[in-house]
């Protein structure tokens, strides 16, 4: 079966993707705490959130990605460093979903993925796994600047294009504004409805 890539992914030198954020703000500013349990993440790459994320949820972090490459670094940097509540797989979400049970997570974090072409089902299914009262959390690059990387502007999303396709879920709603989380990114927080509108 063949996988099926997001438009625009490709991945930089890990060290230099690593410059380009600040990890510690943005996860404080979207509420990414120890309040929070079980948590899937689309679009491990290198780890760069998924390890700090682990550290500081109280169960497991499950993140998902279609390259194996990217899967192997993640679970090597959570092994080198004593991460147990990790579990990485190699899963392409828009084909197969999540893999994991209805209102199951806490939390589902989509960061720099919306730019898809189907935005609306990767919310909808984020949707699905997340518990009622839970979250999705979003970040992605901002339109309204010169970035030093993110998909080309025609595909790139703004804050009320997500606001807007989650909207269409009948599942999600937009907790509050829009989170400015320097330098080059924006965060949207929705909340998973007791019930479908």
């Amino acid at each position: 079966m063949p996988i099926m890539k997001m438009r625009d992914s490709g991945m930089p030198e890990e060290d230099y993707w690593e410059t380009l954020l600040d990890v510690p703000l943005i996860l404080d500013q979207l509420g990414v705490d120890d309040t929070l349990s079980d948590v899937v993440e689309l679009g491990c790459g290198y780890g760069t959130f998924s390890l700090p994320v682990a550290r500081r949820i109280t169960g497991t972090l499950t993140t998902v990605d279609i390259e194996p490459e990217m899967v192997r670094r993640t679970a090597e940097r959570a092994a080198k460093e004593g991460i147990q509540n990790l579990q990485c797989e190699l899963r392409d979400v828009m084909k197969e979903g999540f893999g994991l049970p209805d209102a199951s997570q806490d939390a589902a974090l989509l960061f720099n993925i919306l730019h898809c072409e189907q935005p609306v089902a990767l919310l909808s299914e984020a949707a699905r796994v997340v518990r009622p009262g839970g979250s999705v959390l979003i970040i992605h690059w901002r339109h309204d600047l010169v970035t030093p990387r993110g998909p080309s502007l025609d595909i790139r999303p703004r804050p009320e294009q997500i606001i807007g396709w989650a909207g269409q879920t009948g599942r999600l709603v937009c907790e509050s504004k829009v989170i400015d989380l320097p330098p080059w990114h924006y965060g949207v927080r929705l909340v998973r409805q007791l019930s479908a509108c």
